[in-house]
């Protein structure tokens, strides 16, 4: 007790000593009021990092330590900026024109860079690692409202992923699809693998909009259809067994039938269909793309673990922070979140009121990058909103 009482006062006294400079100039004392909250939770975890080496006994905190290095280390640097910003500052009135000029450089290059670690740095060492940042991605497309025009914009957002997916190299697979008479997909599941697939796409669950004119409008009305996207987390492991930490085995309904549809001989000859129903949730997964019986299972239970493990997640955010609001909106698979507008060239997301005037960049481009960029860095501002509050 004596110990943390002493390394507390410790860091306080250090504290005290770099702000105690008596000419302080009023544009660092704004910068620094402007972001007092961001510096306050900065200092809440140098504090933890100095209490936590002070315990050497702890061995098992040390990976704490390790993960609040980089915070140390940005903070070392921002307060040496900040001291040699200080002894620039009585250089600006030097007699000499020539070391004012150059102090005039040094104060503007030294400001600009306090200014990064509060409005940059800072913030993002203070957002933790997600726990799924090295998960792939199963997506699921289900054509909603609007008839044969959203199995066809259900045939445009695929090929959107897909492409998007190539572009990042990671590798991608149909899974399942299912035909529509007249051109389209009703429904497709698509595997997406890479590290960091599930996070970077987990912003596209919910309900896609697309307003324009199909190509069979005689009369030329713009049409309203929806698509619905559930992004899940995917994991390396795909065979069942007895001791998933997703589920128990006695808990699952396994079924083999006949596959139905297209497909050549095979269907229909042999029982290689899989349906698995959990029964705890009353989660249904079938499976009957592939060719044999091990397949379809192996696939199913692929489908079925991502959705457990996308429930799990979902209850743990909600837990941990119920006022989480964008994160449990995107929760919310019945929610608009973006709208394609073809008449107007125009795609908005809703969510953060971001449009985009080039409908084409984001279909047969690179424009939904746009969208994934500013929806992760919407997610990392109310993350660390949680962090500084949690800090008060």
């Amino acid at each position: 007790m004596l110990r943390s009482v002493a390394v507390r006062c410790h860091v306080l006294v250090k504290l005290q000593r770099t702000y105690a400079t008596p000419a302080i100039p009023s544009a660092i004392r704004q910068l620094e009021k402007d972001g007092a909250r961001v510096l306050r939770a900065v200092q809440t975890r140098i504090g933890t990092r100095n209490e936590v080496l002070a315990k050497a006994e702890e061995i098992a905190r040390a990976r704490q330590i390790k993960d609040l290095e980089p915070l140390y280390e940005a903070w070392i640097s921002w307060t040496k900026t900040r001291e040699s910003l200080l002894e620039t500052f009585p250089l600006l009135s030097d007699p000499d024109e020539t070391m004012r000029a150059l102090a005039s450089d040094e104060y503007t290059a030294l400001y600009d860079s306090l200014s990064r670690y509060l409005s940059t740095t800072f913030p993002s060492l203070l957002v933790p690692p997600s726990p799924t940042r090295s998960l792939s991605a199963l997506l699921e497309l289900k054509a909603g409202v609007g008839g044969s025009e959203a199995a066809l914009f259900l045939t445009d957002l695929l090929r959107v992923y897909v492409r998007y997916a190539t572009s990042r190299g990671w590798q991608s697979s149909i899974v399942q699809s299912s035909e529509v008479t007249g051109g389209g997909l009703r429904d497709a599941i698509v595997e997406i693998k890479g590290e960091g697939a599930y996070d970077t796409l987990r912003w596209e669950s919910g309900v896609h909009r697309v307003q324009r004119v199909p190509a069979t409008e005689a009369s030329g009305r713009v049409h309203t259809s929806t698509v619905t996207a559930i992004v899940l987390p995917l994991s390396d492991e795909v065979e069942p067994s007895g001791d998933d930490n997703l589920f128990k085995m006695e808990d699952i309904k396994i079924e083999v039938m006949r596959a139905r549809g297209a497909g050549g001989q095979h269907v229909n000859k042999t029982e290689s269909a899989v349906r698995l129903t959990h029964i705890p949730t009353g989660i249904t997964v079938s499976m009957q793309d592939e060719r044999s019986q091990h397949q379809n299972k192996r696939r199913a239970f692929q489908v079925l673990r991502a959705r457990l493990m996308d429930i799990k997640i979902t209850q743990g955010i909600a837990e941990r922070r119920e006022t989480r609001r964008s994160l449990v909106r995107s929760a919310d698979r019945s929610e608009k979140i973006r709208t394609y507008n073809y008449a107007q060239d125009r795609v908005t997301d809703h969510r953060i009121g971001l449009s985009l005037m080039n409908l084409q960049s984001v279909m047969e481009g690179d424009g939904i990058q746009e969208f994934l960029d500013a929806l992760r860095k919407n997610w990392e501002q109310e993350i660390m909103e949680d962090v500084i509050d949690d800090t008060k």
